[in-house]
C-alpha cells in the first residue's frame, strides 16, 4: 500500500519530527508512506476575511495538485467523520480488498481546508473535536495509521 500526507507547512518542533520520523521507520515492512510539505500561504498579521478566504483557496488548489490521479483521498477536518483505531484499520483492509492501494492524506494549514478540497475528498476524518495544530495532527495520523496496520495483522501493540 501506498500512503502520502500532503501537509501545509514545515514541522519545526524537534519532538515531532522525531516522533513522525519513529512511526515512519516502523511503518516500513507494511507500506510506503511519503510526507509533502507545502509552504503556508503568506499572510499580514491580521489578515481581513477576505485575505483568509484567498489564501484557503490558494493552499486548497496546491494541495489537490499534490494528490495523484486515482489516489483515495481523505482529509482530515475537525467537521469530519470520528473512527476508532479499529474502524481505521477495517477502512485499510476495506480499500485493500477493492483494489484501491493508493490513499492519500491532506492535512491543511492555518486556516483548514478550502471548500473545494473538502468536496473533491472521498472522506473526511475527524481526530477529535478539539482543535490541533497541523505539525501535532502530522504525529498523530502516522501513529495511527501505523496502529492500524498492527491491529490488521493481529499484532500487539506499545508505544
Amino acid at each position: 500500500m501506498k500512503i502520502t500526507i500532503v501537509a501545509i507547512g514545515k514541522i519545526k518542533e524537534k519532538y515531532l519530527t522525531a516522533g513522525i520520523q519513529e512511526f515512519l521507520k516502523r511503518l516500513t515492512p507494511f507500506c510506503k508512506l511519503d510526507i509533502i510539505e507545502l509552504a503556508e500561504e503568506r499572510m499580514p498579521d491580521n489578515p481581513s476575511a477576505a485575505e483568509k478566504t484567498q489564501a484557503l483557496t490558494r493552499e486548497g488548489e496546491r494541495l489537490l495538485k499534490a494528490v495523484r490521479p486515482g489516489s483515495y483521498l481523505i482529509v482530515l477536518d475537525v467537521a469530519g467523520q470520528a473512527l476508532s483505531s479499529e474502524q481505521l484499520a477495517a477502512k485499510f483492509d476495506s480499500l485493500a480488498l477493492n483494489g484501491q492501494s493508493d490513499i492519500t492524506f491532506v492535512i491543511g494549514g492555518a486556516f483548514g481546508l478550502s471548500s473545494e478540497l473538502a468536496a473533491a475528498a472521498r472522506e473526511r476524518l475527524s481526530f477529535s473535536k478539539m482543535t490541533f495544530t497541523h505539525q501535532m495532527i502530522r504525529l498523530l495520523l502516522v501513529e495511527q495509521i501505523y496502529r492500524a496496520f498492527k491491529i490488521s495483522r493481529g499484532e500487539p501493540y506499545h508505544w
